[in-house]
């Protein structure tokens, strides 16, 4: 099927094809020149953390490996939770092998390979689990120094989880580094600030939009009114 190509994309991509880092530039742009005050839902909402879905506990199976919750289930710890049909789990690239033979002998099953080093799994129970192998430069640090969500799960710290996020640069993702920071506080707010500039310092000013678009949308419609 043939498509045509949006001027505004053509601007920056002739042959359609973006990058990660042209879409969430895009996104953003997008986003800011329709940004405006609020998001319809109440603060006390936006500032509640749930763990309302459960999730197979993989603590007793993967005991003694370092894990920690990644993707749109960590966002929990840090924003509202919403609807997501997977649980995405990071692992060091070292442990990958010994995390797959361990699921298996608790029930699990491999359906395929993910795009990025690791596997889709499927649990007992039929929820679908992406086990990722990663072998970032920050990945020691940010699985030592992991946070907890409400259900006491290990979820990837907030400045790493952006990180992720900001990499990958879907409409989705973006949408959750936003609401995220919009939530964050200035102390974390300067800790994502530092990460993003030392791993992915193309993303500094994208990451500052975000900020702004994410503190936008936590104001009352007329906050910003004198």
């Amino acid at each position: 099927m043939n498509r045509t190509i949006p001027p505004a994309i053509a601007a920056i991509a002739p042959d359609g094809k973006l990058t990660p880092a042209q879409k969430r530039h895009l996104i953003i742009n997008l986003s800011l020149k329709r940004a405006k005050p609020g998001t319809g839902s109440c603060h006390e909402f936006l500032r509640r953390r749930t763990a309302m879905k459960l999730w197979p506990d993989l603590r007793p199976i993967l005991q003694d490996i370092t894990w920690v919750i990644v993707g749109d289930v960590a966002t929990r710890a840090y924003m509202p939770e919403r609807e997501t049909k997977d649980l995405d789990i990071l692992v060091h690239h070292e442990d990958g092998e010994e995390t797959i033979e361990r699921l298996q002998a608790a029930g699990y099953r491999i359906i395929s390979r993910l795009a990025v080093p690791g596997y889709l799994l499927m649990s007992p129970e039929g929820i679908q689990l992406d086990v990722i192998f990663g072998d970032y430069p920050w990945l020691k640090q940010a699985l030592q120094n992991h946070h907890q969500d409400k259900a006491d799960y290990p979820v990837l710290g907030l400045s790493y989880l952006v990180l992720m996020k900001t990499v990958a640069g879907r409409i989705q993702d973006t949408a959750d580094v936003s609401r995220m920071l919009g939530l964050a506080t200035d102390e974390e707010l300067n800790q994502v600030r530092a990460v993003v500039k030392r791993y992915e310092p193309e993303a500094v000013d994208d990451l500052e939009s975000m900020i702004y678009l994410g503190q936008l949308e936590m104001q009352f419609p007329d906050d910003h009114v004198n």
